[in-house]
């Protein structure tokens, strides 16, 4: 009798660029730099610009901000006032 199941779907995998663990993509949220040099999380992982992924965990944006990944992704300084604003939208999600 023929297997009739359908093939596993292949779940994207990315690393969390606090921790360096690699998850499932749906498990991490991205931080996207616009076009525009904006720098902002976005939880549907849709938005136009160059992506970084980090755990929903707070202490993981406080490693990659205190090893300076985010701007070795990016490839761009990043502001103070932008982490704290990261730190607050990861807060409240």
């Amino acid at each position: 009798m023929p297997n009739l199941q359908k093939p596993m779907k292949k779940i994207p995998q990315r690393r969390c660029v606090g921790c360096g663990e690699h998850f499932p993509k749906g498990e991490l949220i991205r931080v996207v730099r616009s076009p525009e040099g904006d720098i902002s999380l976005d939880f549907k992982g849709k938005a136009a610009g160059r992506g970084a992924y980090i755990c929903k965990n707070p202490v993981c944006l406080q490693k990659a901000r205190k090893a300076h990944r985010l701007e070795a992704a990016f490839s761009c300084a990043i502001a103070e006032a932008v982490y704290a604003a990261l730190e607050e939208q990861l807060q409240d999600a």
